[in-house]
């Protein structure tokens, strides 16, 4: 993610200290569903969830630290729990599992929390192009095909199609969400031969996601769909972005973007009033695409 465009809830969800934690808490919560099947004293079960250590940066640093020896990071992750929480009950962590059982089930989740986050801004969108939609339904604007005038139209119609189009990107991401909202505990290669699959049921149902059928991970057609899903919708802003910048050419001059106090547009030519939010929507929408070309599939 580029920090200077990254939404502060979205980008809060893709920092170590949030990995580790969602980590932890599925292995936690697999303790705990082995607990269940009596496999676990209850009393460490209790123990693990009463010690459950803090992960804040001081917690990364140490994760980070051990990976310098184990060369492998869910290993050096567990073995950073396993010593917060203390022994014998810290090696109950991890027990059964493999690493793609913890890391893949943690992303799945934090992919749908972030797209339970872009679904919401997109129906906001779409409620202020209704809007707008509404109130310019009249307002005459002139047609143009190939860039040339054409038939009159309105700004109302304009943004009724831009509305319509956020909807499919909404019913997109909607699709893409279900898809993610996923997990696995079945071990290595995903035939349960060291779980029993109610952890695995137990584990996903406490996070809000569906147990999947897997090999040693979650197929990430997955994630590419998510992936598409955001670059479509990346898509749209670039198509509104770019019809704003077209009419706020100074030959054009039928539409600009709000300028405010103190704002300037150029260093050097203070009457320069640039369409620089839309410039930087078509930006990031070509960013977002790259993504998609070498995206999960060729990971």
């Amino acid at each position: 993610m580029i920090p200077r465009y990254s939404p502060r809830d979205v980008a809060a969800l893709f920092t170590d200290q949030h990995r580790f934690d969602t980590m932890l808490e599925v292995e936690i919560l697999a303790a705990e569903g082995l607990g269940a099947r009596g496999v676990i004293p209850p009393a460490d079960v209790a123990a693990l969830r009463e010690r459950r250590p803090v992960v804040d940066a001081a917690f990364v640093a140490e994760v980070d630290e051990r990976e310098l020896v184990t060369n492998h990071d869910t290993a050096a992750f567990v073995d950073v729990v396993q010593s917060r929480i203390g022994m014998p009950e810290g090696a109950w962590i991890h027990y059964g599992l493999t690493s793609s059982d913890v890391v893949d089930t943690a992303l799945c989740f934090t992919l749908t929390k972030a797209m339970d986050i872009v679904i919401a801004e997109a129906t906001h969108l779409r409620d202020a192009l209704t809007r707008r939609a509404v109130s310019s339904i009249d307002l005459a604007i002139t047609g143009r095909t190939h860039g040339v005038h054409a038939e009159p139209t309105t700004y109302g119609a304009k943004f009724a199609l831009f509305a319509l189009q956020v909807q499919r990107d909404i019913d997109r991401a909607t699709r893409a969400r279900e898809g993610i909202a996923v997990g696995k505990l079945s071990g290595a290669v995903g035939t349960y031969s060291n779980i029993d699959p109610a952890v695995e049921e137990y584990v996903c149902a406490a996070l809000g996601l569906r147990a999947v059928p897997a090999t040693q991970v979650i197929g990430r057609d997955r994630h590419a769909e998510v992936l598409y899903a955001c670059a479509s919708l990346g898509t749209a802003m670039e198509q509104f972005a770019l019809e704003v910048r077209h009419l706020a050419r100074s030959e054009v001059g039928e539409a600009e973007e709000p300028f405010a106090k103190g704002q300037k547009g150029s260093s050097a030519m203070p009457h320069k009033r640039n369409p620089v939010l839309s410039e930087r929507l078509c930006g990031l929408a070509r960013v977002l695409r790259g993504y998609l070309l070498n995206g999960p599939h060729d990971c």
